[in-house]
């Protein structure tokens, strides 16, 4: 049982195109909050268009945290996120506000609250043996050896997330155990009275329907002048966390050459479609949790009826 003494912190998630951003911006309007981000795109600089981040204008009306902290050539971990979103959090605890955490990376959710599992330091020379055997034998063999030693880990790694399958697997080398069986880290428990509210979609097909919508928007706004400014950059790597997020990995496909528009448009949906099953499975995995259903119904009014119990 959240303790009532301790300042409340609110959590907003939901699968990718379920209108995470316009419920937020709608209880700003009533509650007083400010809002930190909790995807792992929308951190990066000069990635506003796939990433759907908010507009500026948006951003002037409610402070808004964690968006366009990196450079798209850095790397950026869920450990730094803890870090930066603890900061944030005591700052606007500080000015009298509450902390309202938007996004749908379900994971940095559950690295705040919970800490970080007590992994081992990257190993150099065990990174450089593995990525020549990737070049030499291909990645799937690597998944396959990932999915036999620490299926539990392999479920949870995109089949396209060549670093998440390489750290598994280092870590397995290292340690002779698999990631999934180390515990989460020590860390004190977060100080907050925290309110999860997840919107959650009963209607598959009406996502799907958002999902085609809001990429079709995406490329009006000029997503492709987008990634075309990211892929031009000499100093950007296929492989960094940037490039691999979807949209514009698929964006990347067609602007080298290896895929043709149609290709491109219908691969960025269904990856989008697939990250927002596995946003939607990892939810139904939470606990304490208001469900809010967005398919159906007016998500504000819901998630503002159900805030205001909980906070008075």
């Amino acid at each position: 049982m959240p303790n009532p003494l301790l300042p409340p912190a609110i959590f907003l998630a939901g699968p990718t195109a379920a209108g995470k951003t316009a419920v937020a911006l709608a209880l700003a309007n009533e509650f007083p909050v400010e809002i930190i981000n909790v995807d792992a795109a929308q951190v990066y600089r000069g990635m506003d268009i796939g990433t759907a981040k908010p507009t500026q204008e948006e951003r002037l009306r409610v402070p808004h945290h964690l968006i366009d902290i990196r450079d798209p050539a850095e790397s950026y971990s869920a450990a730094e996120f803890r870090t930066d979103a603890l900061d944030a959090m005591q700052a606007i605890t500080r000015a009298g506000k509450i902390p309202l955490l938007v996004g749908g990376t379900l994971f940095y959710f559950r690295a705040l609250q919970f800490g970080l599992p007590e992994l081992p330091g990257a190993d150099p020379e065990v990174r450089a043996r593995l990525e020549h055997e990737a070049k030499t034998t291909g990645w799937a063999s690597l998944r396959e050896r990932l999915q036999r030693l620490d299926p539990d880990r392999a479920a949870r790694i995109h089949p396209n997330d060549p670093q998440r399958t390489l750290r598994a697997l280092e870590i397995i080398e290292l340690t002779g155990r698999a990631a999934s069986d180390f515990g989460m880290r020590g860390a004190d428990t977060l100080p907050y009275r925290i309110i999860k509210l997840f919107l959650y979609p009963d209607d598959r097909e009406w996502l799907h329907d958002r999902i085609t919508q809001r990429f079709q928007a995406m490329l009006a706004q000029g997503l492709l002048d987008e990634a075309r400014q990211l892929f031009s950059r000499t100093d950007l790597q296929p492989n960094l966390p940037s490039l691999r997020c979807v949209g514009y990995r698929q964006a990347g496909l067609y602007l080298s050459g290896e895929i043709n528009y149609d290709a491109f448009v219908e691969r960025a949906m269904a990856a989008t479609r697939q990250l927002a099953k596995r946003q939607m499975t990892w939810m139904r995995g939470e606990t304490d949790v208001s469900r809010i259903e967005c398919s159906h119904s007016d998500p504000y009014l819901d998630a503002r009826h159900r805030l205001l119990a909980m906070l008075s």
